[in-house]
């Protein structure tokens, strides 16, 4: 009997990280290639999947997805003053929280891998 709900817990968590790894390509296309379409539909995936995961490494990854796209929202959009005041000089500021997203989803892959909790 214990078997069989191993096997199930094996099995559910598996799903879960295909899930997040899925999530992190759709997080990292959307930055390269949607102009952050594609990570709003990752993130739509994050909020729906993650009570799924609960108890589970994966929920970390999920989470970490979550704060990494409304931080990374947020600092956008505290750039956009800056930016406009001085008539987009400053435009090459934008590349800081895209820097930083790009390298917090690569984490998140490499920890995935390695079946590891992000630091949440």
């Amino acid at each position: 009997m214990s078997q069989t709900i191993q096997n199930i817990d094996t099995t559910r968590e598996s799903s879960l990280a295909k899930t997040a790894l899925f999530d992190y390509a759709l997080h990292i296309a959307g930055l390269l290639l949607s102009v952050g379409i594609l990570s709003v539909v990752a993130l739509i995936i994050n909020y729906v999947r993650r009570p799924s995961a609960r108890g589970t490494v994966i929920e970390s990854h999920f989470t970490w997805q979550i704060r990494t796209f409304w931080w990374t929202l947020f600092w956008l959009v505290v750039l956009t003053i800056p930016v406009a005041l001085t008539a987009f000089l400053f435009s090459f500021l934008y590349f800081i929280p895209a820097i930083w997203y790009l390298s917090r989803m690569i984490k998140g892959v490499i920890y995935l891998n390695d079946r590891r909790p992000m630091p949440v």
